[in-house]
């Protein structure tokens, strides 16, 4: 089942289950229920913290869930905040997920020293929810923006250019 965020960011024969980590669990559970996938595959943008370059197309089937204030030691979660469906996770692109978008590229950096590397709201509770139901889930990312000062603005200005490019991508790989 190939699967995205939806609202703004829609990829061609992906079901779209919500922005952010709450909307997205909802949603994918919905679907999980009443037609359990064999596979999940998220595809969608993802905001690099400086080391990816935009337009770069990257696989992951890693994601965490590492908040600023973690970053800042003022707060704390009992969570396992870090969750996995590869065999080797030394390898992979980690990607951070939150409801919120880094914009500062001091913080961008802290989050580099924990080797994330790019950010997208979903990924976390997508695994989250494969994990729960035992099916198999990985992601596809194009990178829009860097998590600075002007992320948001260009995440709009690539957007669309992104979504052709991760269109092109899925196709020649036959996912779409």
């Amino acid at each position: 089942m190939l699967i995205c965020a939806g609202n703004n960011e829609f990829i061609k024969r992906a079901l779209p289950i919500g922005v952010g980590l709450i909307e997205s669990s909802i949603h994918l559970t919905k679907l999980c229920l009443m037609n359990p996938p064999e596979f999940l595959l998220f595809v969608g943008s993802a905001g690099s913290y400086g080391k990816l370059k935009i337009f770069d197309i990257i696989e992951s089937k890693s994601a965490a869930n590492v908040e600023q204030a973690f970053l800042f030691k003022s707060g704390y979660t009992p969570l396992d905040n870090l969750i996995s469906t590869a065999n080797d996770v030394s390898h992979e692109t980690i990607i951070n997920s939150s409801n919120y978008i880094t914009a500062s590229k001091k913080i961008a950096q802290q989050f580099l020293k924990l080797n994330l590397a790019a950010e997208n709201m979903e990924f976390f509770s997508v695994l989250n929810v494969a994990k729960e139901f035992n099916i198999p889930c990985g992601g596809v990312f194009v990178i829009t923006n860097y998590c600075y000062e002007n992320a948001h603005e260009e995440f709009k200005q690539n957007q669309k250019k992104a979504v052709e490019l991760l269109e092109e991508y899925l196709a020649s790989k036959g996912l779409i």
